[in-house]
């Protein structure tokens, strides 16, 4: 029964991955018991699906792992239990293999290894180490193979000690003599020390780890947060604008009436004038009528009626200041400008004309022979970076001699272009697109008025549109991409964060006479900081 119990025990308190007694066991939500090491390893290995070995219970996250202290408490009493069984039994397989050097015929697991006399005794044949004075003295150690390698090389003594300082093991002669003036201690102390390293390693490890599963969970919590306030920023836009779109329809129903009565009550208005002018002319007309039949072809009788006519004056109405008002419905004006503040705000937030704008892509590549001697174009004409050491280059007329420009090799003097062009980990930037005949020579001042429609980020966050005079303006998010887009015969000079797909400014109405050409500038690497290269990207157009 006891061996019953025994081994009840065992398997109670092994790792099912490890096969052996659990190290610093946890227990997992199936239920379930392993060591940290092994199923910290075992789902390392098989991320991202986190499933029990035994019961194959998948679970949406990777638990939480903390050692069971009731377990291991348990472990911890099984270990000593069974280390001190297989002490009492020099007989069992315990001792590495090693075997009694004495023994004849069926040889015995050895007990003790004897460093001075190189050989392992079981524990029949290790009396004498016990018993006799002389032997007693010996440096006896757990049963060890290739005894040989525990001689000093040097001066044929054992090797019982450590130098800490050449870590390496000694006798005591080298401690006397190569290693007089260093730290040196038994080798029972050195596994002591190192032990002991081991395991704070091991819980700093732990925390490492632990604090990596923490940061996991930061990181998927944050997901979920993102993903509710996505969800609720959309609920909440979509609430918008449909409250938007039915107070338009709502208000054009207002105005289509309004706009009715108004018409009604003109129209109304005119025909009560009209009745009153034709009552006017109809009575106009029987006087007259009465004036025609007094008159005949002779002279005196016309004379004698004339004077026997009496013709009242006619009542009439005065027209010469009466006139028709004509309702003006002046909402043609406002609806325009209703409309260019809509959009305008709904373009900040997200444009939808972006893909269309996508559509005009162009392949774009940097003139090296335009480039300040400060900055290097790569081979592929899509990078530009600031270099500290001035290059020797040919001078040439379309080269920037003093500011830290570069104009693409493609321009433009007709239709609408696109490009885009990566940010990423710049704190300033120049982005635009220049006339041909700009001056390149000395200081150059960015506005239209120079021939550059322009915008710039300087000190990570401060966007400014060099307008002439300059404007500032506010991006909601820090873009890492930006797209520039051109309209030549619109006099538009447009720039987008394209991640975002929001406008972020635009210049309007302006008079394009000569070709453009796409301007870049990526200033100065302020000594590592701003050393990200400016970046021509393929445009990737969805439909």
């Amino acid at each position: 029964m006891a061996c019953s119990r025994s081994m009840i025990l065992e398997d109670n308190f092994l790792c099912s991955i490890c096969l052996d007694v659990f190290t610093r066991p946890v227990s997992i939500p199936c239920g379930h018991n392993f060591c940290f090491d092994c199923i910290a390893h075992h789902w390392n290995n098989n991320a991202p699906i986190f499933q029990c070995p035994l019961c194959m219970e998948t679970f949406p996250i990777r638990p939480m792992l903390r050692v069971n202290i009731f377990i291991a408490e348990m472990a911890e009493k099984f270990k000593n239990s069974a280390t001190k069984n297989s002490s009492d039994r020099s007989d069992k397989p315990g001792n590495e293999g090693v075997l009694c050097n004495l023994c004849t015929g069926s040889k015995v697991a050895a007990f003790k290894s004897c460093l001075v006399c190189l050989m392992s005794f079981c524990e029949t044949h290790l009396e004498p180490h016990q018993t006799v004075s002389a032997l007693k003295k010996h440096k006896l150690i757990k049963p060890t193979e290739n005894l040989e390698s525990w001689i000093c090389k040097a001066h044929d003594q054992h090797l019982e000690l450590f130098c800490r300082k050449d870590h390496q093991f000694v006798c005591n002669i080298c401690k006397d003599t190569d290693h007089k003036n260093h730290k040196v201690v038994s080798l029972e102390e050195e596994i002591e020390i190192r032990k002991t390293e081991q395991e704070a390693q091991q819980r700093e490890m732990d925390l490492m780890i632990q604090t990596r599963h923490q940061k996991i969970q930061e990181f998927r919590h944050s997901i979920e947060t993102s993903r509710s306030h996505a969800r609720k920023v959309l609920t909440h836009s979509r609430h918008v604008m449909n409250a938007v779109v039915d107070y338009i329809k709502r208000s054009q129903a207002e105005l289509t009436e309004v706009i009715e009565l108004r018409q009604k009550k003109t129209e109304t208005e005119a025909e009560g004038f009209i009745r009153d002018l034709e009552e006017e002319i109809t009575q106009i007309a029987q006087r007259n009528r009465q004036l025609s039949g007094s008159v005949n072809n002779d002279p005196v009788t016309n004379l004698q009626n004339l004077f026997k006519v009496t013709v009242p004056p006619i009542q009439v109405r005065d027209w010469s200041d009466v006139s028709l008002e004509r309702e003006q419905f002046n909402v043609q004006e406002a609806a325009a400008q209703f409309e260019s503040t809509v959009t305008a705000e709904i373009r900040k937030l997200c444009d939808p004309d972006l893909k269309e704008m996508q559509k005009y892509a162009v392949d774009l590549t940097l003139d090296p022979d335009t480039a300040n001697s400060h900055l290097i174009v790569s081979e592929d004409g899509k990078q530009v970076v600031h270099v500290d050491r001035r290059r020797f280059l040919p001078s040439k007329p379309e080269r920037f001699d003093q500011v830290l420009n570069v104009l693409a090799k493609e321009g433009f003097s007709t239709g609408k272009f696109y490009y885009e062009v990566q940010v990423k980990d710049k704190t300033q930037w120049d982005l635009g697109v220049a006339n041909q005949s700009i001056n390149r020579k000395g200081d150059v001042r960015l506005s239209p008025k120079n021939g550059y429609w322009t915008i710039w980020l300087r000190k990570e966050r401060e966007f400014t549109a060099n307008a002439g005079p300059a404007v500032s303006f506010h991006v909601r998010g820090m873009p890492e991409k930006i797209g520039v887009f051109v309209d030549y015969e619109g006099g538009l000079v447009s720039f987008y964060d394209v991640d975002a797909r929001a406008q972020i400014f635009s210049f309007s109405g302006c008079d394009f006479t000569e070709k453009l050409f796409p301007f870049f500038s990526p200033c100065t690497n302020d000594g590592g900081k701003n050393a990200a290269p400016l970046i021509i990207t393929p445009v990737k157009y969805k439909i």
